[in-house]
């Protein structure tokens, strides 16, 4: 059985920081590999330096709320500085979706964790190309106002503005006269999926942030496993609790990726093996080892989780026999979907277009092969290498 085949009804709004991800994503890759960022002549390959900071200067321009003083996109101004004041919250920050004004708490939170997990893996190729310090403040920005949204341990707000009304209006963020109306998730309303996602961006930003800002990270990890809970406690989709957002990012995967999801990354974070725990026993019943996946999106997580457990055996943690076997199951699915995404075995699960690139869906679809490249990628992971050797890939591809 194959999951994240439900297309999204036309007219569906393409993630914006997905663009800027397919670039970031394209970028630290390619200088991971020793690609020559040189300056472009015809001949020459792609400037991939450029690329890496054009791609976290679309982010700056993205920013909701008060710009700082070293904003490098002088032509956007403050914006949004009264979001939540209807709901006696403050909601100032973030970034917007898109080319709107809304802001939705699930994709921008699979966002900053994306950004995390490259820092983490590529932080020193980013550092040499000069781009740490705004890749942290991008990361940065994202978590701020998560903070601020998870106003407390059982509340979480998950979007402001409305998207009918925001499409329906074409402005500048800082003169949009749209609804600013604020939607939350809580014990009554639940959004597993939308919390545990956040707290999965909490905990893999920790570590990022662990050395440089060891207090800072501390609190962002004190509010992951708080979204953990809450998101594990009180479970449900978020678009059943929030219905104006099923037009624009339905969670057609459910919850129970994000909850494995954020479980993995909060095992990373903290060591703890109470949250290893969590994903060993439910892999079968949260479907993380029994689907063929065809996409790793801000919806389907599957992939993605998979990938941070075989590092856990690749990486040579100790495990005990039964944990062993299950990550082995996680193990498989990983590389059945990476196998089927490079031609390596018989997979049906992933579809190409005419000229060969990985696609799911028509909107935005180089969101999908970029985040598939980057499972590739991972520090420790067998194809790390430019292409696996034939004898490893008829073994594990077979």
């Amino acid at each position: 059985m194959s999951r994240g085949r439900v297309r999204r009804a036309a007219g569906s709004p393409v993630v914006a920081t997905a663009a800027a991800l397919v670039l970031l994503q394209a970028a630290v890759l390619a200088l991971s590999l020793g690609c020559d960022a040189a300056a472009v002549t015809a001949d020459a390959e792609p400037d991939y330096r450029e690329a890496l900071s054009k791609s976290l200067l679309y982010f700056e321009a993205q920013r909701s709320g008060r710009l700082p003083y070293n904003q490098r996109v002088r032509w956007r101004g403050h914006s949004g500085i009264t979001d939540g004041l209807q709901q006696g919250v403050d909601l100032v920050g973030g970034y917007y979706d898109a080319g709107d004004h809304v802001k939705f708490g699930l994709p921008m939170a699979f966002t900053v964790t994306m950004l995390s997990w490259g820092a983490i893996e590529f932080g020193d190729e980013i550092a040499a190309a000069g781009e740490w310090h705004h890749t942290l403040e991008a990361i940065k920005w994202g978590t701020d106002y998560f903070i601020k949204a998870h106003t407390e341990p059982f509340v979480y707000w998950a979007e402001v503005g409305d998207g009918d009304t925001d499409h329906y209006c074409w402005q500048r963020p800082e003169d949009m006269t749209t609804s600013r109306k604020a939607y939350r998730v809580d014990k009554d309303n639940p959004g597993s999926d939308l919390v545990a996602e956040t707290a999965a961006a909490l905990a893999a930003a920790s570590i990022v942030f662990r050395a440089s800002n060891p207090h800072y990270s501390h609190i962002l990890l004190h509010h992951a496993q708080q979204l953990f809970e809450f998101g594990d406690r009180y479970r449900g989709n978020y678009d059943m609790s929030i219905t104006e957002v099923r037009g624009f990012y339905a969670s057609v995967s459910g919850y129970r990726d994000e909850l494995l999801w954020a479980a993995f990354w909060l095992h990373r974070a903290t060591g703890k093996e109470e949250f290893l725990r969590y994903a060993v026993d439910k892999a079968d019943c949260f479907g993380g080892v029994g689907w063929a996946m065809t996409e790793f999106s801000w919806d389907v997580k599957y992939a993605g989780l998979q990938v941070l457990a075989s590092k856990l055996l690749l990486d040579g943690d100790p495990l005990g026999k039964q944990d062993r076997l299950v990550l082995e199951q996680y193990r498989a699915k990983a590389e059945h979907y990476l196998c089927a995404c490079l031609r390596l075995n018989n997979g049906s699960n992933v579809d190409r277009s005419p000229g060969g690139m990985l696609y799911v869906r028509q909107w935005n679809n180089l969101q999908y092969a970029s985040s598939a490249a980057f499972l590739r990628r991972p520090s420790s992971w067998p194809w790390r290498a430019r292409r696996p050797s034939t004898s490893w890939a008829a073994t594990r591809c077979g």
